[in-house]
């Protein structure tokens, strides 16, 4: 059954908007945060960025200067930037149980209107102070939460096991894409006009989304109203060996299931590279490698670019192999996942000995986060794999644990650069003995090459 103009494909596009939504709404806050902070506060004590020289020119254009901002110093910046993960990990196992039991379009819908609507009351409590920033966020954690296990219930009844890469790929691949818009959009947002329009913009967004949502989609095939009836019996048949028609759920035995706990550990591993990324890299953008707001917002973008193109091919070439080259989906997942696991932890950890060498440090990270959109096809789509009945459940528990990055990973990167007193070698000088001795000095002291290196990349 062709996958083009059919109603699988139409549900793979909403989604994909959604999820281009979800990840604007979630990551604007990086980019604005930038410009609501004091300068005086920005990394507290944090002398490094003194180290690599002002290489941006002066902007033509005038810059707006009526945004309010605030003595927040970076511990605090670290709690903002962490407090979304809080609310975030407690929906995800019940997400997919809620999915599963009562239908996912709507959980899923109200849980990106419910980031949406708390988005626009972000300047308010900015006003108000950082405990109402902060439990605003929790709460657009918490509407968050649900729409990944949503996601993953809903194509337990829509996607065939053959076309399962290509349809997850390309609605999960609007979570990249709306990284790659928002980051620089709200940078253009934050010089000309205020950084609360970042939160009003985008917030309006989201709810314009949810109306579409709710009039174009349904739970399953049978309920849909436009389907046709050749592709209804396709997904249906395909499926029929698939999925479970009991009703309880196997709680002990997700528990006891090895390949689950192996997937728990690929999510981790990813997510904390990727979510420490996604939280401070625009602060690494301005403070380390001394980028104006602008080039802020578009080179933070550049990595998330790559990753989304990476993602379109990925889940292409792994059906492709699939379905042409027999090859097992066991050895499809694996070899997916061990590229987007090895490739970007290699690049990450060599991206902290360049220095002050802007051109190389972008390409390091932006290659190490494009090859990180192979796992994709990997570990994120291997719970419908396992057990298609219950991959939203699944996808919950594993996202619990994934979760855990994003919640601790700011708060690392924060402390740990919060009084760095060493010396970065420099494109001009490279020299890297003293920067080697300066570290061997610094007893008792847990450093890291740059703000955005908590830890090394563990590999699966």
């Amino acid at each position: 059954m062709p996958l083009w103009c059919s109603a699988r494909l139409s549900l793979a596009i909403w989604a994909f908007f959604g999820f281009f939504l979800l990840y604007a709404l979630r990551v604007n806050l990086s980019v604005a945060l930038v410009d609501m902070i004091e300068l005086n506060t920005s990394l507290n004590k944090n002398i490094t960025s003194n180290v690599c020289p002002e290489h941006s020119p002066t902007p033509v254009a005038p810059r707006n200067t009526t945004g309010k901002s605030y003595p927040w110093d970076a511990d605090m910046q670290g709690w903002i930037l962490g407090s979304f993960f809080y609310g975030y990990i407690i929906t995800q196992v019940p997400g997919g149980y809620l999915a599963r039991r009562f239908g996912a379009k709507l959980l899923l819908g109200f849980g990106i209107l419910g980031t949406a609507v708390f988005t626009l009351f972000t300047p308010l409590a900015a006003d108000l102070g950082a405990g109402f920033l902060i439990a605003v966020r929790v709460l657009e954690g918490f509407g968050e939460g649900v729409t990944f296990p949503a996601m993953h219930a809903m194509w337990s009844n829509w996607a065939p096991p053959l076309e399962r890469s290509k349809l997850l790929s390309i609605s999960y691949a609007g979570a990249q894409l709306g990284t790659v818009v928002s980051l620089p959009l709200s940078g253009v947002i934050c010089f000309y006009v205020d950084w609360s329009y970042v939160f009003y913009i985008f917030g309006t967004l989201g709810v314009l989304w949810f109306l579409f949502w709710i009039s174009m989609v349904s739970d399953t095939p049978e309920t849909h109203k436009t389907i046709s009836l050749a592709e209804k019996e396709y997904i249906l048949s395909s499926l029929s060996q698939q999925l479970s028609t009991q009703k309880y759920v196997p709680w002990k035995a997700m528990l006891k299931s090895v390949p689950l706990w192996a997937i728990v550990v690929a999510h981790f591993s990813y997510n904390w590279t990727f979510y420490t990324l996604l939280t401070l890299l625009p602060t690494y953008m301005k403070e380390i490698l001394r980028f104006d707001v602008q080039e802020n917002g578009f080179l933070s973008a550049l990595p998330y670019f790559g990753c989304w193109v990476c993602i379109i091919v990925c889940g292409q070439f792994a059906d492709y192999l699939r379905e042409k080259k027999n090859m097992s989906t066991v050895c499809v997942r694996k070899t997916f996942t061990a590229i987007g696991m090895i490739g970007p932890a290699v690049f990450l950890m060599a991206a902290g000995f360049i220095g002050c060498n802007y051109e190389v440090a972008v390409v390091f990270l932006t290659i190490s986060t494009t090859l990180g959109g192979f796992s994709t096809s990997g570990y994120s789509i291997n719970h419908l794999d396992i057990a298609p009945s219950y991959a939203g459940i699944l996808l919950g528990i594993t996202n619990t644990f994934g979760t855990i990055p994003g919640m601790v990973g700011p708060l690392v990167a924060k402390a740990l650069t919060h009084s760095l007193s060493f010396a970065l070698p420099t494109r001009k000088g490279h020299n890297f003995k003293d920067w080697f001795r300066l570290q061997k000095m610094a007893k008792r002291r847990l450093y890291i090459r740059y703000a955005i290196f908590p830890v090394e990349d563990p590999q699966l």
